[in-house]
């Protein structure tokens, strides 16, 4: 990696940090959001099939993702659209697998492409699956938390060693601020102290997302940004 990617991954890094410690438990939402509730459902919905299984794809190299079994949100829930043959899972997670404090839970805009490797599909892609069905069936947060808890004492699998996803798409919107971020890396442990990967401190590539942490899954997941886009492309982390 050259000393140019280095250092504008770095400023990447340093932005995301900035995004993502809005969303951290604690820190109350802006009253200004306009996200204070459920849009309807159609908001959250893309109409055209073949869009939502190609921005799917897109979050990783096409050697992975051409292979990969593809999922689409339907109104009950994720539904199958294409069946893979390399274990890999590709869906587009929309807003509301945020952390629980973030002012865009709801945001309606936000898309984000991810690809599971076999591990996680098997153990992190059911807390996706149970999230969404939860939030579908009209739940307040607390009722999803408490729904959640519930289905890892009696249903959630086993989280699985070498658990991970590629989040590499340039055309996705994970949140109003950040828009389509960087390419990175995520690798899903059990819940855990950051320092155990060195996460977050000066110099580190390492990053924790506050995504689960126990608030309620019990998973920490890592972040690696990563230089280029899943086509291949140079990533221009500049503008974040």
């Amino acid at each position: 990696m050259n000393r140019k990617m280095v250092r504008t991954i770095t400023l990447g890094t340093f932005a995301l940090v900035a995004v993502l410690c809005a969303a951290r438990p604690g820190r109350a939402a802006d009253p200004k959001t306009p996200y204070t509730s459920m849009a309807p459902l159609d908001q959250y919905l893309m109409a055209d099939r073949d869009a939502e299984i190609a921005l799917a794809r897109s979050a990783a190299p096409p050697s992975i993702s051409r292979d990969a079994t593809v999922m689409v949100l339907g109104r009950h829930g994720y539904e199958t659209a294409v069946e893979g043959k390399n274990g890999f899972v590709c869906i587009v997670e929309r807003a509301w697998m945020g952390s629980f404090d973030s002012p865009e839970f709801w945001n309606p805009k936000n898309r984000g492409p991810l690809c599971f490797n076999p591990p996680a599909a098997r153990s992190i892609l059911p807390l996706t699956l149970k999230r969404t069905d939860l939030v579908l069936a009209g739940l307040s947060k607390a009722q999803i938390i408490d729904g959640i808890k519930e289905f890892h004492n009696k249903e959630l699998p086993a989280l699985e060693s070498g658990g991970m996803s590629y989040m590499m798409s340039r055309q996705g919107h994970l949140n109003d601020s950040a828009g389509h971020w960087v390419p990175h890396l995520m690798f899903y442990v059990p819940l855990t102290d950051a320092m155990t990967w060195g996460a977050g401190v000066p110099g580190s590539p390492v990053l924790l997302n506050p995504q689960f942490n126990g608030a309620p899954e019990p998973v920490t997941e890592f972040m690696i940004p990563v230089p280029e886009w899943s086509d291949g492309t140079p990533a221009n982390t500049d503008a974040h």
